[in-house]
């Protein structure tokens, strides 16, 4: 096997894996399902290029292979045509918005996790879970000026990424 060619698919699964997790969660909601959809389509891309077959753009090949894995395991699962669409909070998306957010909703999970750990737990607490900075500061048994503090770092530090990357690429 080519080694530029392995490097190159581990490339493509570093930088993918996650916005297409969250992209098949557009239509699936199992997570663990999600994962296994996923490496699936990875491993079937590995065996198409193994066989010497050329894929032009493979991750245009890696979203729609997903798409469509998730697709038939709705259909077996006797879900109506018209449900076998993309969607998220706000109802009905289109493929294409599926698959930006899923981007989008990568790069905020990579700069939530590169928070220090004790300020991405307190974060996590309050932003995903809902709850209030007095529990919060009561399960961790900290102060709520400690958990409003943490909270506020967090939401610095997010900002300050997205700056970041938006100087990056339009600076």
């Amino acid at each position: 096997m080519n080694a530029v060619w392995k490097d190159s698919l581990e490339e493509l699964f570093r930088y993918n894996y996650r916005p297409l997790c969250l992209y098949a969660l557009h239509y699936l909601k199992d997570a663990d399902l999600v994962e296994d959809v996923v490496q699936e389509c990875f491993a079937t891309l590995w065996e198409k290029l193994q066989t010497g077959a050329a894929v032009a753009n493979r991750r245009a090949y890696l979203y729609m292979t997903v798409r469509n894995r998730c697709l038939d395991h709705l259909r077996r699962k006797g879900i109506p045509t018209e449900q076998l669409k993309p969607y998220d909070t706000y109802g009905i998306i289109d493929d294409d918005d599926a698959q930006e957010r899923s981007q989008t909703e990568a790069r905020l999970w990579t700069a939530i996790d590169s928070l220090p750990e004790k300020c991405r737990e307190v974060f996590l607490m309050s932003k995903r879970d809902g709850m209030k900075y007095g529990e919060i500061a009561e399960e961790l048994g900290i102060s709520e000026n400690t958990v409003r503090n943490q909270i506020s770092k967090a939401l610095k530090a997010l900002k300050d990424g997205a700056i970041k990357i938006y100087m990056f690429f339009f600076g």
